[in-house]
């Protein structure tokens, strides 16, 4: 179904270049956005608190005002013809309160889903996609109740969790009660915790009429809880295990009757099984070499959707490994902020390096990514090893 009920649709026909697309939010993902979008004839226009956002600077318009204010929420809808959003933690009723005036997508149905981890996987179950065994906690009744073949587990809070936050492992029901007492007693999750072989994940863009194209199944490794490093190239996992993920990605977007980019990650675990992880209702850190391998990027799939052009399926033309950079590479040597020695990495054959246009290197801090891009996956990862040397990264990169 196409949903052409639920407000925000937008019906008719596709907003063409030379239309203003809005976004609400000013990250990375806002600017990459806005690039795309910009390349392909549109305008743009970011709503975000931050006078310097790395979006709001890229932009023809640049709406300075929280995402909660009326007022500016109203200017960017006097701007836009449709907008999105760039991160999950926007608050879902602005976005219900712009669709009132201008086609929004994803819808803040969608997004508030996305924002609270028991009713993701209460929507994941719905949509018979396997989770890790797993309990709400909510108070300490179902505290005291949870039963103890969930421990070891990983406990997490139901909100305001991403790249690792909000989480702590328990191996007793002692540690689970401290844990649970050390947030505040706010809703959580307890997942069992799972032999792991690796992750990956699945993009797919979904439009107004429902129809549905996907990215190749990506390759993810994390480090501290961060996406560290994603492949992708033809024998990247088993066919049969890539098209299991990628049907159950497209099981979760039909279940919310999507319409954006979506991406979905999975554990696959050691026995060849596999689990769903999370969503985010947006473009992903995992898509990004989609940027200079495929001939449609995850972000041109975020215009398309948005101004409802049509979904070519798209085209991976290299293999690829996507290397995040975080602002830790700026302090290799001490406590002084240096710049990495890029012109040594953009010597190498196949490397396309994208910096986000932050002001300042913080530790932790997603400062930019690097897409490696050859004509085998051995090449690709003999040039990835060979940049993180330079970058002081471990080595090697790939597990």
């Amino acid at each position: 179904m196409s949903g052409s009920t639920r407000p925000g649709f937008r019906p008719g026909p596709p907003l063409l270049p030379g239309a203003t697309l809005g976004v609400l939010g000013g990250g990375q993902l806002g600017r990459m956005f806005a690039h795309s979008a910009q390349r392909m004839g549109y305008f743009t226009a970011v709503l975000d608190p931050d006078g310097s956002s790395p979006a709001g600077r890229v932009s023809h318009h640049h709406v300075h005002a929280a995402y909660d204010d009326i007022d500016g929420l109203a200017r960017l809808a006097g701007l836009a013809d449709a907008i999105t959003t760039e991160f999950e933690n926007v608050p879902a009723p602005s976005l219900d309160h712009l669709a009132a005036a201008r086609p929004v997508s994803p819808a803040g149905s969608s997004v508030a889903i996305a924002q609270d981890r028991i009713r993701e996987k209460a929507h994941f179950v719905r949509c018979g996609v396997e989770c890790a065994p797993y309990a709400v906690i909510e108070n300490a009744d179902q505290l005291a109740a949870v039963p103890e073949h969930l421990l070891p587990g990983i406990l997490k809070t139901a909100r305001l969790g991403y790249d690792g936050k909000g989480q702590q492992r328990v191996r007793t029901t002692a540690e689970l009660a401290a844990g649970w007492h050390a947030t505040g007693g706010v809703a959580c999750v307890l997942e069992k915790l799972l032999p792991l072989d690796f992750e990956c994940s699945v993009i797919v863009a979904r439009g107004h009429d429902g129809d549905m194209v996907s990215l190749p199944v990506q390759r993810n490794l994390h480090r501290d809880g961060i996406l560290a490093v994603t492949e992708v190239h033809r024998d990247n996992l088993p066919a049969e295990l890539a098209a299991r993920a990628t049907a159950a990605t497209r099981s979760i977007a039909e279940g919310l009757d999507y319409v954006g980019v979506l991406c979905v990650e999975f554990f696959v675990l050691a026995d060849g099984s596999m689990v769903v992880n999370e969503m985010a209702p947006r473009p992903h850190n995992s898509g990004h070499w989609s940027m200079d391998a495929s001939d449609v990027s995850q972000f041109e799939l975020q215009v398309r959707t948005l101004a409802g052009l049509p979904l070519t399926v798209p085209r991976q033309h290299s293999p690829a490994l996507m290397l995040n950079l975080l602002g830790d590479l700026w302090f290799i040597d001490g406590d002084t902020a240096v710049e990495p020695p890029w012109a040594d990495v953009l010597a190498l054959d196949g490397t396309h390096l994208h910096l986000y246009g932050k002001t300042e290197a913080r530790r932790g801090r997603k400062m930019g990514h690097l897409n490696i891009t050859g004509p085998t996956i051995e090449a690709v990862r003999a040039t990835a090893d060979f940049t993180a040397a330079l970058l002081g990264l471990p080595i090697p990169l790939s597990e």
